[in-house]
């Protein structure tokens, strides 16, 4: 040990004391500000199958590898953070004495190749995420980048840091080798033992390298433990808790059903709520604590905005900004969340505010810097003027379609959050786009978004050669399923076309069916997702009632519901038991796609079409219904089907989700223009999907096409049942003819009309 092992080993030491010290202090008072949120038990059980979902999710990577060449360089770079932290306890010897290697294990010959295949995967690692932040950089790509809005800084350090504590795990255990200090095995250091060719033999190097490493291993300790919003940083530990705690503890991610508000922990009794209750999220404080991990916990990596339809249509909501948004005022009004600090009574004058350059518009933390009164004060929505935290436009551009949570790494849920925020304005603030609350009287006084009479839910049966029976009390034991039509599938006219094809297939399949006719009520999706738990609440319980009495005496497994609308088969399927409604719900391509399996639905015409096929973001995403609708399709004999680019799990929004059906478009590109040209790309004679949201909103782009000259006649949207219909009808029949001529006709004998068909002004 010579004098430069000595102060170096000395500056190691103290600078380890130092920032242990400063990672203590940051570790408590983020754990202190986490749990002002409020309480969620939901999160507590069972531990096997959450841990489970921990180690898979962790070590196999299975998020981040929906993204392949970028997975495996961040799983390498993973690996080598956690698996090599052994070298660089060995390196606090090595600055001591170079000849120093870890007991027990550090000249055995797996270990040391370990660290030489890792180290080497997290340099490679590192470049390669480096280079693609650089190829996918604003500067580059501008908006349409996924880390237009990230802290590029501090992603540039964490980079740094990675690279060059990689680099010195090579380095010193090449100079081991070069140096005579190393008995592991020749074949355990393939990477090392081949640049130690090019360096000297030099023990005081060594420990130099060691003391670089140690330096900017405990810098970067520093500078996160002084920043908590660092989450390109703290991500590292606090994506363990956070995909630990995620909301299913089956391992599926935060989607299907929207949970119930709560307060305090508890879900509200709408019927007598306590006088104190919160109704959703009108301040940072009334997250729950898992909301606040989530905040903590983004990378600002942009995989949710780089999907985001809104985003990629020119609006300002971007997920990954209303979470940075979130967690930086969460962090700078910590100090008055704690006690700290105290603000003063009357809110500041916001009117002098101005958005930053990097994130303009579309953040609401650049109009508030640091920590202070106007922090304290401001509210979570809000305007520029306001200073709100989130902009109205930004809370009231998601479709819920749910690609953010899809996409996220490490599990953030920000569909729940964006739905928190809009309960408490619509409930408290009645503050929400207008057009939409003719949508919301509708439901109140008519059951339906339409507003028409219970009555017109009976029409579509009108023209059918065969009688549909109507629930009249408890359903004969004879009666397999319950349509459910849906207020779509009663009320829209092109709807009604797909309705009614659903129920010829049934009955040409033998499949016993009845429908509540008029007794039908809207299932409440758009006023849940609007906002208004409270509608929805009182749709769903009434609904219970009358689907009870449908059922009653029917044990579990003959309470069997088929619809439509995926809308409606995740709010009776996977909603309504949270109101005491268990029901056995399908989706109709399910049901159909079974039919065929079994024999009972035979495809003998060929339907000589190209088809390119549109996921329903609530069948799709929300629901993971990805396979039947696409065996129907390849059942279907003359039939060529192509995947959009965009498709399953990645399917881009039609745009009508998240109430956005009810609310006008306003900010940016149309979002089922987007879609519909993305499909116009392929050159489909039809564009199929399985929802009657969908077909609205593609139809209608399609027509604006065709108007314009940008699509052809003979293109039509379709919903898979009436592809099916056509292959079951005899040949001939308009649809199954050859040529362009599908969309065209006037007399639609089979009832297999497309949307495109006397499809009319909107």
């Amino acid at each position: 040990m010579g004098p430069l092992q000595v102060v170096l080993g000395t500056i190691s030491v103290v600078f380890l004391v130092v920032s242990v010290v400063f990672a203590y202090r940051a570790v408590r008072a983020m754990v202190r500000i986490i749990r002002t949120g409020q309480p969620d038990s939901t999160r507590n059980g069972p531990v096997g199958p959450r841990l489970k979902t921990l180690l898979v999710e962790s070590l196999g990577h299975t998020r981040m590898l929906k993204w392949s060449s970028i997975g495996v360089a961040h799983w390498f770079v993973f690996l080598g953070f956690y698996g090599l932290f052994l070298t660089l306890v060995e390196a606090f010897g090595e600055v001591w004495n170079p000849a120093f290697h870890l007991p027990l294990v550090g000249e055995l010959g797996v270990w040391n190749l370990f660290a030489d295949v890792i180290g080497t995967g997290t340099v490679v690692g590192i470049l390669y995420l480096i280079y693609r932040r650089q190829k996918d950089h604003p500067r580059r790509q501008g908006r349409a980048s996924r880390f237009a809005g990230s802290n590029e800084g501090r992603g540039y350090f964490v980079e740094a840091v990675v690279l060059v504590v990689g680099i010195c795990i090579l380095l010193i255990r090449a100079l081991k080798i070069s140096s005579d200090l190393t008995d592991a095995p020749a074949w355990s250091h393939p990477v090392s033992g081949l640049l130690a060719t090019v360096l000297p033999n030099s023990p005081d190097l060594l420990s130099v390298v060691a003391f670089v490493k140690i330096v900017v291993s405990l810098t970067w300790l520093v500078v996160l433990s002084r920043t908590l919003n660092m989450g390109v940083a703290w991500h590292r530990f606090s994506a363990f808790p956070n995909i630990y705690f995620k909301r299913h503890d089956d391992g599926s991610v935060a989607l299907g059903p929207l949970q119930p508000m709560t307060s305090g922990g508890k879900p509200i009794d709408f019927e007598d709520p306590d006088e104190d209750a919160v109704f959703g999220r009108g301040k940072i404080e009334d997250f729950t604590w898992k909301g606040m991990l989530d905040f903590t916990t983004c990378t600002e990596c942009g995989r949710c905005q780089s999907q985001c339809p809104a985003w990629n249509t020119g609006k300002p909501l971007s997920p990954k900004m209303v979470v940075m948004d979130l967690r930086d005022h969460l962090y700078a009004k910590a100090p008055y969340l704690l006690g700290e600090k105290t603000a003063s009574e009357t809110a500041p004058d916001y009117d002098v505010l101005k958005p930053s350059d990097e994130q303009v518009w579309a953040s609401g933390y650049a109009r508030i810097e640091g920590t202070n009164d106007a922090q304290a004060h401001r509210p979570l929505v809000g305007t520029l003027e306001e200073g709100g935290v989130i902009d109205p436009d930004v809370l009231w551009s998601c479709t819920n379609c749910g690609a953010c949570v899809e996409q996220c790494p490490v599990d953030i849920e920000h569909v729940d959050h964006i739905e928190d925020m809009r309960r408490y304005q619509v409930l408290i603030e009645s503050n929400f786009p207008s057009e939409a609350g003719v949508m919301l009287r509708n439901l109140e006084n008519r059951g339906n978004p339409w507003g028409v009479q219970a009555s017109t839910r009976e029409d579509w049966m009108k023209d059918l050669d065969f009688e549909v029976r109507q629930a009249d009390g408890p359903l004969p034991l004879d009666v397999e399923y319950l349509f459910w039509v849906g207020c779509a599938g009663a009320i829209d006219d092109r709807a009604k076309k797909v309705t009614k094809a659903v129920a010829e297939l049934l009955h040409t399949a033998g499949v016993e069916f009845a429908v509540l006719g008029s007794g039908e009520t809207c299932s409440g999706d758009p006023a849940r997702r609007m906002g208004n738990e409270f509608v929805f609440q009182m749709l769903a319980q009434e609904n219970v009632e009358t689907l009870n009495g449908v059922f009653e005496g029917r044990v579990p497994g003959m309470r069997k519901i088929v619809t439509t609308c995926p809308h409606c088969f995740n709010s009776l399927g996977r909603e309504y038991p949270q109101v005491g409604g268990d029901y056995e719900v399908v989706h109709h391509t399910q049901l159909l796609n079974q039919l065929v399996a079994d024999g009972r639905l035979t495809p003998v015409t060929p339907v000589d079409r190209k088809v390119t096929y549109h996921d329903p973001c609530f069948l799709g995403r929300h629901n993971k219904v990805y396979t039947p609708p696409r065996e129907i399709l390849e059942s279907v004999q003359g039939l060529s089907t192509q995947e959009m680019h965009r498709c399953k799990d990645r399917g881009f929004c039609c745009g009508a989700g998240g109430a956005r059906m009810w609310m006008e478009e306003k900010i940016g590109k149309r979002i089922n223009m987007e879609r519909t040209e993305e499909a116009l790309g392929l050159d489909p004679d039809v564009i199929s999907t399985a929802c009657p949201f969908c077909i609205t909103m593609l139809s209608d782009a399609l027509t604006t096409k065709k108007q314009n000259g940008e699509a052809g006649e003979h293109v039509e949207v379709l919903d898979v049942s009436q592809i099916l219909l056509r292959s079951l009808a005899p040949v001939g029949t308009p649809g199954t003819e050859q040529g362009a001529e599908v969309g065209t006709q006037t007399d639609d004998v089979a009832g297999t009309g497309s949307a495109a068909t006397e499809h009319g002004a909107q």
